[in-house]
């Protein structure tokens, strides 16, 4: 029998004791998986840290990490926690309010240690929708398009509670620069092991129920007409805004990138700076795409209509 690595389960709470138990419950039924929970709270102020340190005592196997103290978000307080693992295992990123399916963390460990361990790895996968009562609405999208960079700088398919890294692409994302403000540890750690020419794997088969409840930091839609609208009613202006500092952060990575995403980045740093036809030019030739056709023409739209901006040289006031 293969040894498997260690497999870290990092977990990110804030005032999550209403659904907690029930994560943690799911948690004691992997099966196939030998696991250890590291915890950090961002400040519950109700019972959440006390429902953690029993189920620690009831189990061995939970521990709060050692991170530094103060709010940090939830992108803080994941990268916090990826920092206090121990290196050498499998790090699998976990929300308060889901619950597990019984072979979840099987099958993530299995698909990554069958990729080679000095290649950074992610692993992700398909969510069962339900509601606060754990009644299904439905399921989550199927990527209809492969995963990788090009796909990874306009869009994030990959869902941050069904995602596991290995010690390679651990390292990787501690390395690089810190994640831009606006986006989250799952799109940042997508970015990073696609543009490193790391291996993505995506799992068909849902192994959690997703917690829809209102009061999610980050939720989906199992319709894509919904999923679209709700971008619609969002605007471009989030999304601009997210993206630019992407490109700004991963300017800074370029060491860490393979020469393939260090090219389609040397192509869209300047980008609005840019007219609309060099904009156009430069899309084609970068090859950004989304999952879907019509999500597609929605963004070369944004990205096409977005006003110009000064280069850094010329808000800078040049060289005088």
């Amino acid at each position: 029998m293969r040894l498997m690595p260690p497999l870290h389960v990092l977990l990110a709470t804030y005032n999550g004791a209403r659904f907690l138990p029930e994560q943690l419950e799911s948690l004691t039924a992997q099966q196939g998986a030998e696991w250890n929970l590291l915890w950090r709270d961002d400040g519950s102020a109700d019972g959440t840290t006390v429902l953690l340190e029993d189920f620690g005592h009831r189990t061995g196997r939970a521990f709060r990490a050692e991170t530094p103290p103060g709010r940090a978000g939830v992108l803080g307080s994941f990268m916090h926690l990826l920092a206090a693992a121990p290196a050498g295992g499998h790090y699998a990123f976990c929300d308060q309010d889901d619950v597990w399916m019984p072979d979840k963390l099987a099958r993530a460990q299995a698909a990554l240690s069958a990729m080679p361990a000095e290649r950074p790895a992610l692993y992700c996968g398909r969510q069962r929708l339900v509601d606060a009562t754990l009644r299904p609405t439905g399921l989550s999208p199927l990527p209809r398009r492969p995963l990788g960079f090009r796909n990874a700088l306009v869009q994030n398919v990959v869902t941050g509670c069904t995602l596991v890294l290995n010690e390679a692409a651990r390292r990787l994302v501690l390395a690089a620069p810190p994640p831009p403000p606006g986006t989250l540890h799952d799109w940042w750690c997508y970015l990073l092991v696609s543009g490193a020419g790391g291996a993505l794997r995506f799992d068909p088969e849902p192994g959690i129920l997703y917690r829809q409840h209102g009061s999610n930091q980050v939720g989906t839609q199992a319709s894509l007409l919904r999923r679209g609208a709700a971008a619609l009613t969002r605007g471009p202006e989030r999304f601009l805004a997210v993206f630019r500092g992407h490109l700004e952060s991963l300017a800074h990575a370029g060491p860490l990138l393979s020469p393939e995403a260090r090219e389609t980045l040397s192509l869209l740093t300047p980008f609005f700076t840019l007219s609309r036809l060099e904009r156009l030019r430069r899309l084609r030739k970068a090859g950004l795409y989304r999952q879907g056709v019509a999500e597609d023409a929605v963004l070369r739209f944004w990205l096409l209509a977005a006003p110009a901006r000064p280069s850094a040289v010329m808000r800078g006031g040049g060289a005088g």
